[in-house]
């Protein structure tokens, strides 16, 4: 097992008040989720800080979900991997929602300081991997299908290293 240097090897005393909380949840809970509200320049989105440090599993990133349903589907990811499972990347996933399938993508290290500043804060730099959860409209259809709405595109930006590693082609 390889060594990563953490926020948690970190003296207490030279953290503020708000990473020793971040550092304490991870403790207790091992992983935490950190959720960014929607603005004027995109939509809402949560991601997780632990998964990497504790199951050497790539941390995960989702849009415009609801908080506590972001929330609810970061445990059951953490859990599934505590028991041993791994997820499929670029391929359909029928074990994250339980009403439909999802999809994980390797999200852009380009990406990362825009849309993941806590875990990047925790981990010390980049030196870690995230997956972007991309859930289908209640059509079934995904944000690169050729039926896909503007407001399903516009709620789950592309995160990986561009075109959604190629589906958008293969689906046209």
């Amino acid at each position: 097992m390889r060594t990563i240097f953490t926020a948690l090897d970190a003296p207490p005393e030279r953290l503020d008040k708000h990473e020793q909380n971040f550092v304490e949840k991870i403790r207790q809970h091992g992983w935490l989720g950190t959720y960014v509200a929607p603005d004027a320049e995109g939509p809402g989105f949560s991601y997780t800080t632990g998964f990497w440090l504790k199951f050497e599993a790539p941390e995960l990133i989702v849009f415009s979900l609801r908080r506590d349903i972001a929330h609810d589907t970061f445990w059951h990811v953490y859990r599934e991997l505590e028991a041993g499972k791994r997820f499929p990347v670029g391929e359909h996933s029928d074990n994250i929602f339980s009403n439909g399938a999802a999809l994980l993508f390797p999200v852009s290290s380009q990406q990362y300081r825009a849309h993941l500043g806590w875990s990047r804060w925790f981990y010390g730099g980049d030196a870690f991997q995230c997956l972007q959860l991309v859930w289908p409209d209640r059509d079934g259809s995904f944000p690169w299908s050729p039926g896909a709405s503007d407001d399903l595109r516009r709620d789950q930006p592309d995160l990986t290293d561009g075109n959604w590693s190629g589906l958008r082609d293969r689906s046209s």
